[in-house]
């Protein structure tokens, strides 16, 4: 059986398109190999008359379905693509091309556009102008988009974490399936929107690939304001960087995902490591473990590890000693076992509704002599601090104001919680901002300077500038406040009695 033929829709977005938009359609390729199920025309409310030239094909004899649109009012170039995918989505289309009736973009490479998606090996194919070394200023592109293409597309592509040799073309390609995954209707309805969907394709790690195609720079009318343009893309950049850090919405990045380990030794988990770097042989309780990263590094390290989390990741068992599947909100599950000479909880507390009753439970599952080893947010940081003084307090998709937090601490709020439940804090550790997650290393030297900077703005003040509280805490109390809590239930049962 050979595989299985996708349906090919084009998007032809037009604005004022009326020269141009007949010559488009003629040239748009019929192959045997290629066959196009549907072409749809989306005209943006021009003001001359694009949409009847377009309607006069109607009765043409194509070897695809025609169909003619004409919004309501003008959607902006990004609205109007809007429009076109949700067509798409609507009426079931495998494969989208998005092609300009402006003619500025060639037809007839439209097979060689497709065919990533169609192997199997792409969700989203960009025609690239610059991928031919010379090709995009021998085919009339000027001087000054060519070098401003080549900025934008530099400081994007690190932003961003990829290496697209262009943003900025609008012939493209997507798998419907994967476009409707995008909340593209969040996005620009203007210029930008190329760009934004392109970080959302990243965020959601969609497969990207990029083939030539010709650039043709005709008397078409450019109605791109430059200035304004560089700057939208680039703080779209800018918002999904530090988005993915924890810092702003986060609407162009990825959802809320379990973290991954965070191996600088300034991190919460770096921070952890550090506290039992030079113990051995130790009986570890990993509770939150995750997909078991810390608790694959400290059993590499001599530890016996056990690990508990609500879910159960892919090959986790592989990475500790022993993985416990249940749910911390109903605390910790007696098979478990006691003894311990650490309970760690790494960036998880802040996870649930009731953190005091499973952070007693910790300080019962310790040896006489254990400890308990607890990491959380700083709530007090300047940033949320910044958020609510402007009005602008919400949920971001990670970070302090990551919108799976349930509960927030204040340096004074942890401790005192801590303490409620019988925990003495012996060590203290702060970390600073998640440079990391900048994709900033160490050997860089912005990093490293802005790194030394923040270490700096911690030690001095660390309820304004630590990111994250690592605790090391002693359950001496433990005792008292099991005492604490009988009395307070025995005079309880006395006053019912009476």
């Amino acid at each position: 059986m050979g595989r299985p033929k996708l349906k090919i829709g084009v998007l032809i977005v037009a604005y004022n398109a009326e020269s141009t938009i007949s010559e488009v359609l003629k040239r748009i390729p019929s192959q045997p190999s290629f066959k196009i199920s549907e072409v749809l025309i989306q005209d943006d409310y021009s003001t001359d008359h694009t949409y009847d030239i377009a309607s006069n094909h109607l009765g043409n004899d194509y070897d695809f379905d025609l169909t003619v649109v004409r919004n309501e009012k003008n959607l902006g170039y990004g609205g109007n693509q809007k429009a076109g995918y949700l067509y798409a989505i609507e009426h079931d289309w495998d494969v989208v091309v998005l092609l300009h009736g402006d003619g500025q973009y060639a037809p007839e490479v439209m097979p060689d556009l497709v065919q990533p998606i169609l192997d199997g090996n792409a969700d989203a194919v960009f025609g690239s102008r610059m991928i031919e070394q010379g090709q995009a200023r021998a085919g009339g592109m000027p001087l000054y988009k060519f070098v401003g293409n080549r900025i934008l597309t530099t400081i994007q592509n690190s932003l961003a974490g990829v290496e697209l040799s262009e943003w900025h073309s609008g012939y493209r390609a997507y798998r419907v399936n994967s476009l409707s995954e995008l909340p593209f209707l969040s996005n620009s309805d203007v210029f930008d929107f190329d760009t934004e969907i392109i970080l959302q394709l990243v965020g959601a790690k969609k497969r990207i690939a990029e083939v030539p195609i010709p650039t043709y720079y005709g008397d078409e009318i450019c109605r791109v304001n430059g200035i304004r343009y560089a700057f939208d893309v680039v703080i779209d950049s800018l918002r999904y960087r530090f988005g993915q850090t924890g810092f702003g919405r986060g609407k162009l990045g990825h959802k809320s995902e379990p973290y991954a380990f965070k191996p600088s030794r300034y991190s919460s988990h770096g921070r952890v490591l550090r506290l039992l770097e030079e113990k051995k042989d130790l009986q570890i309780l990993d509770v939150g473990c995750g997909p078991g990263w810390m608790a694959k590094e400290l059993s590499e390290a001599g530890h016996t590890v056990v690990g508990i989390d609500a879910e159960s990741a892919e090959n986790v068992k592989t990475r500790m000693d022993r993985f416990i599947q249940a749910d911390l909100q109903n605390g910790i599950p007696q098979e478990v076992g006691k003894d311990f000479d650490v309970v760690v909880a790494a960036d998880i507390i802040e996870h649930l509704p009731d953190p005091e009753t499973l952070i007693f439970e910790m300080g019962q599952r310790c040896r006489p002599g254990g400890s308990v080893i607890i990491s959380v947010p700083n709530i007090g940081h300047w940033y949320p601090r910044l958020r609510i003084a402007t009005g602008q307090f919400g949920y971001d998709q990670r970070g302090i104001l990551d919108r799976t937090h349930l509960r927030f601490f204040s340096r004074r709020t942890f401790r005192r919680m801590a303490k409620d439940a019988g925990l003495v804090p012996t060590k203290g550790a702060h970390t600073g901002l998640p440079l990391d997650a900048l994709g900033l290393g160490d050997s860089r030297l912005a990093a490293a300077t802005i790194g030394l900077l923040d270490r700096i703005l911690v030690k001095v003040w660390p309820t304004l500038f630590a990111y994250q509280f690592v605790y090391e805490f002693s359950p001496e109390l433990q005792g008292e406040v099991e005492q604490g809590l009988a009395n307070s239930s025995s005079e309880t049962n006395v006053a019912n009695l009476s």
